[in-house]
């Protein structure tokens, strides 16, 4: 990490001011820029003193960067490479927080200038809540990051990278951008399209009534609309897939409930209560959960 002498935060919300609290914690003597086009953030930012400094443009925040972290919306990003293609240094590498990556990767293909270094990084963590004033330096302890790669990508940035997220106390992963996408559809994506519609299919007069399951099973539905309405037609396709899986399991319980097939139902419950469990263990075993 003593190579990174300056890391710029493109964005300066709950994951741009987590990862710039975190350097500042983790990576001692590496500048934090961190730009937002709100002036008003970028105020934010400075009196938290969640980064070192912030920059008025783009041009200023990434001139002498080693590397740049895009922390903004998913289709922000194909404009933010070209503009960055005429301004980052050469050897500069790029990635962002994104929650989809074959996009990305594509735009940075054919966008981002061939002296700038692209690899894609999915941190898992985060919350519902949203802005600067939420980021906290252990954002990142014991979540997992997700690098996605192709042929193509650069493999000492990739190396630099892979110290970046484990510095700031991740395990990291890579993948393919094609096999990240599919997979996170379904473990991510396709739970807030579930939480969204379990809200919209409830009474708001009965949901008064919730405990905390009901709080618990819609808790996702709360994240930004406009955030999670670009990760949704960013993956569109997969999940679209998840949805149907989801709609043909909900139906066998529903044809199973209607014609009161209580061995049916059971088998159905057990087999869900059964692979959660062994995903709970799973989870302790990789200290991502408490014991």
């Amino acid at each position: 990490m003593n190579s990174l002498r300056q890391v710029s935060i493109i964005g300066l919300g709950l994951l741009g001011g987590s990862v710039a609290l975190a350097v500042r914690q983790r990576i001692p003597g590496t500048a934090v820029i961190g730009y937002s086009h709100r002036p008003a953030t970028r105020r934010r930012a400075k009196s938290l003193g969640v980064v070192t400094e912030t920059a008025r443009d783009l041009q200023e925040a990434v001139a002498t960067a080693d590397l740049v972290v895009l922390a903004t919306p998913i289709f922000t990003f194909e404009k933010y490479f070209m503009d960055l293609s005429g301004i980052a240094p050469s050897g500069c590498i790029v990635t962002d927080v994104g929650s989809t990556k074959v996009l990305p990767h594509l735009w940075a293909q054919q966008r981002l200038a061939g002296h700038i270094r692209y690899v894609g990084s999915h941190p898992v963590a985060g919350s519902e809540q949203r802005g600067v004033e939420f980021a906290r330096d252990d954002l990142f302890e014991q979540a997992r990051c997700i690098l996605t790669t192709t042929p193509a990508t650069n493999p000492g940035a990739v190396r630099t990278l892979k110290s970046f997220w484990s510095t700031l106390g991740c395990a990291v992963q890579v993948m393919s951008p094609a096999e990240h996408d599919r997979v996170f559809a379904n473990v991510s994506h396709l739970p807030h399209v579930m939480a969204a519609g379990l809200v919209n299919a409830s009474d708001e007069d009965e949901m008064m009534f919730a405990g905390k399951g009901f709080l618990d099973s819609t808790r996702i539905a709360s994240g930004p609309a406009t955030v999670w309405t670009d990760v949704l037609l960013a993956n569109r396709e997969n999940i679209a897939d998840g949805i149907d899986r989801a709609i043909a399991e909900l139906s066998k319980l529903r044809t199973a409930i209607k014609g009161g097939k209580r061995e049916q139902i059971e088998r159905l419950l057990e087999a869900a209560r059964r692979k959660r469990a062994t995903l709970v263990k799973y989870k302790i075993r990789k200290k991502e959960l408490p014991s």
